[in-house]
């Protein structure tokens, strides 16, 4: 443990932005003389949080200056936040700040998680000639796929942020006697938070639904062209921001602006969710044993020490992908994404017009439907389908939870293949092309990709959701003729688990997942202002004409 004498601490540092407000930082360096490679954090989370205090240390004995600020209008800095978007100006000037002080050898590295991950790709376009490497965790390549899913409002995401960081600093929901549960049901959603002072983002986001120039003005989509170092980028399966960080490695190692920042960009995926990143700690239903856990400390300093002190770690000679395989429970190196020896695999719906619940006579097989009836349920989005396990953002709810209780459900169709006589791994993107009809003209439909074990127990993998209304384009809404069948494409995040001989695989199709995602009312009304609710009959087609399938990534055995 470093002492006093060991670490020099300086703290509400002011660093000057470009229109005259201060940001307070903190900052650690190594009690020697200097100049030091530097690190950098900025988060809307409190630069004195205790989180920090392990990391820093570990960093400053390693010879490393260290930076925590705090951004815009949080905690000691000065001015007022606009969450997001303040993000790229304030941290390049941070940058260039930091490269002209005595005590920085003009190498700078950024690190943090989560909004703290967004803060740093969203300075990498602007090319600061000292910042060199990034390690963004959990983030998003640009908010609205952080916000919205295929058109459909991450409800949790959207209250629990705009009431959580209402001020200057996060809010207590125990000295409030705040219950997210009550106001997840609040209707119309754009006067949900009315009472508790939410952020203003809060109503922003909802009134742009769409992916429109508010959304695109801060998207890493068309800027990965200017990026010119490289980037380690560490997500977990059950991570809200999975499907969001993949396409942020995609555009990171296919369209940076040089060849090193392609070549050198890496990823680490393991078992995790978003708050246990690294961890083995117990959630879901699901253990996946010690060797889940990495030492995400030692990983980062091997990236710094080579980026920044040109110390070889040997991290530039191994595979850019680092993958934990479930159910095998195995860590594998890969070269590309998706991997290329994958066959995508129809796996198709059948039944005999049954398949509502786990008692129903739902079949997924890789044989192409013949005539068959299809299933119909009906969405009422007063008794919508609770979220449970998965991407979902709820503390105590999310991972690989078991969802027989779910599928007990009428609501919830279910497709189940024969118990597999052989292991079936699948790794990478998945997609479902579901053809469907609505009585509605606008609805929802969902897809749960679930793992069954021979004791019952159904183990959600991975899910997506659709909004019918932006099956075509998620930058204009087109509403339905009820009756009428259309194809909706459903995607279903990113995941690598192996199906164990003896298993099944299991698909859910339905029409909600709340609160993960909001209610669709089924009127085509106003996201943020619709208050009247209609019952939706669904239809689910398969047949020779209409062969509802999803496409799973199926890894041969080696």
């Amino acid at each position: 443990m470093l002492n006093a004498y060991e670490m020099v601490v300086q703290l509400d540092v002011k660093v000057p932005m470009r229109d005259g407000v201060n940001l307070s930082a903190d900052l650690y360096r190594p009690r020697r003389s200097g100049p030091f490679p530097t690190l950098l954090c900025r988060t809307i989370y409190d630069n004195q949080q205790p989180r920090y205090a392990d990391m820093v240390e570990t960093f400053v004995q390693r010879g490393y200056a260290v930076v925590i600020q705090d951004c815009r209008g949080r905690y000691d800095s000065e001015g007022v936040w606009d969450p997001y978007v303040c993000e790229a100006p304030d941290g390049y000037d941070t940058q260039e700040w930091i490269g002209r002080q005595a005590w920085c050898d003009g190498n700078i590295g950024t690190f943090g998680i989560s909004y703290v991950g967004f803060t740093q790709v969203q300075t990498a376009p602007l090319a600061s000639k000292y910042l060199k490497c990034l390690i963004p965790e959990a983030n998003q390549e640009d908010n609205f796929g952080h916000i919205y899913t295929e058109g459909v409002l991450h409800l949790q995401n959207a209250i629990n942020f705009g009431w959580w960081i209402g001020g200057r600093t996060v809010h207590s929901y125990a000295r409030l006697n705040f219950n997210p549960e009550s106001i997840y049901w609040h209707l119309p959603l754009i006067s949900a938070l009315d009472e508790f002072n939410p952020h203003p983002s809060y109503k922003l986001f909802l009134s742009h639904p769409t992916f429109d120039d508010y959304w695109k003005s801060y998207s890493l989509k068309g800027n990965y062209k200017d990026i010119e170092v490289p980037a380690l980028h560490i997500t977990g399966w059950y991570d809200n921001l999975v499907h969001e960080q993949f396409k942020t490695f995609r555009g990171w190692s296919q369209e940076a602006k040089t060849v090193e920042a392609r070549r050198l960009t890496k990823m680490i995926v393991g078992p995790w969710v978003h708050t246990a990143l690294g961890s083995t700690n117990s959630y879901g239903d699901v253990q996946f044993g010690p060797q889940a856990a990495m030492d995400l400390m030692a990983v980062r300093l091997r990236w710094f020490d080579q980026r920044l002190r040109g110390i070889d770690t040997a991290i530039d000679r191994e595979p850019p992908l680092r993958l934990f395989v479930m159910g095998s429970n195995v860590w594998r190196d890969e070269h590309e994404w998706p991997l290329a020896r994958t066959q995508f695999t129809n796996y198709y719906l059948h039944s005999e017009g049954r398949a509502n619940s786990l008692f129903g006579d739902g079949v997924l097989s890789t044989v192409r439907p013949g005539e068959e009836l299809a299933d119909t349920y009906d969405y009422d989005p007063t008794n919508p389908v609770p979220s449970h396990g998965g991407q979902s953002q709820m503390a105590d709810n999310m991972g690989p939870r078991d969802r027989r209780q779910v599928e007990r459900r009428d609501d919830v169709l279910v497709y189940s293949t024969p118990a597999l006589g052989q292991d079936v791994e699948v790794t990478g993107p998945i997609e479902m092309v579901l053809y469907a009809a609505s009585s509605a003209v606008d609805t929802d439909f969902t897809a749960t990709l679930v793992d069954v074990y021979p004791s019952g127990q159904a183990i959600i993998v991975t899910e997506g959701v659709v909004r019918a209304s932006y099956r075509h384009s998620l930058e204009q809404a087109t509403l339905m003729t009820p009756g009428t069948v259309y194809a909706f494409r459903i995607i279903l995040w990113e995941t690598s688990l192996c199906f164990r001989a003896g298993h099944r695989i299991r698909l859910e199709i339905s029409s909600s997942n709340f609160p993960h995602w909001n209610r669709n009312l089924n009127t085509g009304e106003d996201l943020a202002t619709g208050v009247r609710i209609e019952i939706a009959r669904q239809t689910i087609l398969h047949n020779a004409q209409y062969p509802s399938h999803v496409v799973l990534p199926v890894i041969p055995a080696l």
